[in-house]
């Protein structure tokens, strides 16, 4: 698969053959969601917290005497079927990551970047590089039609570029060992770098 290289001011250096085993393979929507399921759930707090009838603050007084009252017999206002009693079986602090194996989380990586190149929305740059200016750039991706896009570099992102995309709402970059399906997925526009294509090439081989 052979694709354009741009410059940031849109003008074409050359063209960079793309490796059908990362762009061209069909995706398929079950590898995708069940490797951003297993992002989403690893990120997930699970700082979820309830009281339970231990933990919940009134008297541990019995309310009222055990006979006579004609009512149900309660020796804690703290049980859980009083307004302000402790809850039972509520959610407690917890992980909710869950494995899945490498191969499927590099072929799912696989399958976004391909469903970026069938969607015609993957763009190779010559490199991502600035002046450190957010205004100049702005420019630069206004220009482009880069509305929501995630750039991915080399083994590094250049200083000055990530200094520049900062303060420009919709555009992020990461490092090739940052690449995810999630993020991917999550923007109108992949672009990627020559050196990016290498890496990425070298990592999921």
């Amino acid at each position: 698969m052979k694709l354009d290289v741009i410059k940031l001011d849109g003008s074409k250096v050359g063209s960079v053959e793309l490796s059908d085993d990362l762009f061209g393979q069909e995706p398929r929507a079950d590898i995708l969601h069940r490797v951003v399921r297993w992002q989403r759930n690893k990120a997930q707090a699970g700082t979820h917290k309830v009281k339970t009838r231990s933990e919940t603050s009134y008297s541990t007084k019995k309310i009222y005497r055990q006979k006579g009252t004609g009512g149900a017999r309660h020796g804690d206002r703290n049980a859980p079927i009083f307004r302000k009693g402790g809850i039972y079986k509520g959610p407690t602090p917890r992980s909710h990551a869950h494995d899945l194996p490498k191969k499927f989380r590099k072929l799912g990586l696989k399958h976004a970047l391909s469903a970026k190149a069938k969607a015609g929305e993957l763009v190779v740059i010559d490199n991502a590089e600035a002046e450190g200016k957010t205004a100049a750039l702005a420019k630069q991706v206004a220009n482009l039609g880069w509305k929501r896009a995630l750039v991915i570099d080399g083994a590094s992102v250049n200083e000055a570029f990530a200094q520049a995309a900062k303060n420009i709402e919709g555009l992020d970059i990461l490092p090739t060992m940052g690449a995810n399906v999630y993020d991917i997925l999550k923007r109108d526009t992949l672009v990627i770098t020559k050196a990016g294509v290498e890496a990425l090439e070298a990592r999921l081989k």
